[in-house]
C-alpha cells in the first residue's frame, strides 16, 4: 500500500491492487499547492471547505460521505457518525471517521475528529494499522486529545494530520505539541510512504510526512 499526504487532512491511498482512495480534498483557500490527483473512490468526512472539494480528484467513480458500510471488491469501508465538536454537534456539526480494511490491513482516517467517543464505541474500530488522526487543535481535538486517541487505539503507525505548516493558511498547533511523549517518532521527510503488513513495526511509531 501506498500513502502520499497532500497537507492538511488530505491522503491518496493506493491499494496493492492500484485502487486509489481519496480523503477529504482540500480547496485553494487551505494554502496548499493543490496537486493533480486521480481516485477511483473520494471520501469526505464532513462539508468544510478544507475537506470537500470533490471537485479536484478526476476519474473517481463514488463519493462516500455517509454513515454506513460499503465492500468494493477487496475493500471493505466502514463510516463512523461522531461530533466534529465537544458539544455533541452543536457548534460545528457531524463528522465521518472511515475505517478501511484491505491489504491485511486496517486503515483508519478520523476526519475532524471533536471529541473522543466512548470506550464502547471505539472498540469498533479496533484493531487499527494506521490511523491519520487531527492534532493542531481548534476546530477538533487538540495534542492531548490526539495521544489519549492513539493510546485507546494501539495503531501500528500513527501519522499526524490537520496542523500548522509553512503552508496552511490558518491558525492551528504545529505539530510538536503532539509528538512530545512519543518515543519512536520518525521523521519521513517525505509525503509518501509505502507500507505491508509484514513489514508494520513490532511496535507502535509515529510517522511524520512532509510536504
Amino acid at each position: 500500500m501506498e500513502v502520499r499526504w497532500f497537507g492538511h487532512s488530505f491522503f491518496l491511498v493506493t491499494t496493492e491492487k492500484g485502487k486509489k482512495l481519496a480523503f477529504d480534498p482540500f480547496d485553494q483557500s487551505v494554502g496548499y499547492p493543490l496537486p493533480e490527483v486521480e481516485a477511483d473512490i473520494v471520501l469526505v468526512s464532513h462539508e468544510h471547505f478544507d475537506h470537500n472539494n470533490v471537485a479536484l480528484v478526476r476519474g473517481y467513480q463514488e463519493v462516500i460521505r455517509q454513515p454506513g458500510e460499503y465492500r468494493r471488491g477487496d475493500i471493505r469501508i466502514q463510516v463512523f457518525s461522531t461530533f466534529h465538536d465537544e458539544e455533541e454537534g452543536k457548534k460545528r456539526g457531524r463528522n465521518n471517521v472511515f475505517r478501511v480494511e484491505v491489504d491485511e490491513m486496517v486503515l483508519m482516517h478520523v476526519g475532524d475528529l471533536g471529541t473522543i467517543p466512548r470506550d464502547e464505541e471505539l472498540q469498533a474500530w479496533k484493531p487499527v494499522h494506521l490511523l491519520f488522526v487531527p492534532v493542531g487543535g481548534v476546530y477538533t481535538i487538540d495534542a492531548r486529545g490526539a495521544q489519549e486517541l492513539v493510546g485507546k487505539l494501539s495503531p501500528s503507525i500513527t501519522v499526524p494530520m490537520h496542523y500548522k505548516t509553512r503552508f496552511l493558511s490558518f491558525s492551528l498547533n504545529p505539530v510538536e505539541h503532539f509528538l512530545k511523549p512519543f518515543e519512536r517518532v520518525k521523521f519521513l521527510r517525505s509525503s509518501t510512504f509505502t507500507v505491508a503488513a509484514k513489514s508494520l513495526p513490532s511496535l507502535p511509531e509515529v510517522w511524520v510526512l512532509e510536504i
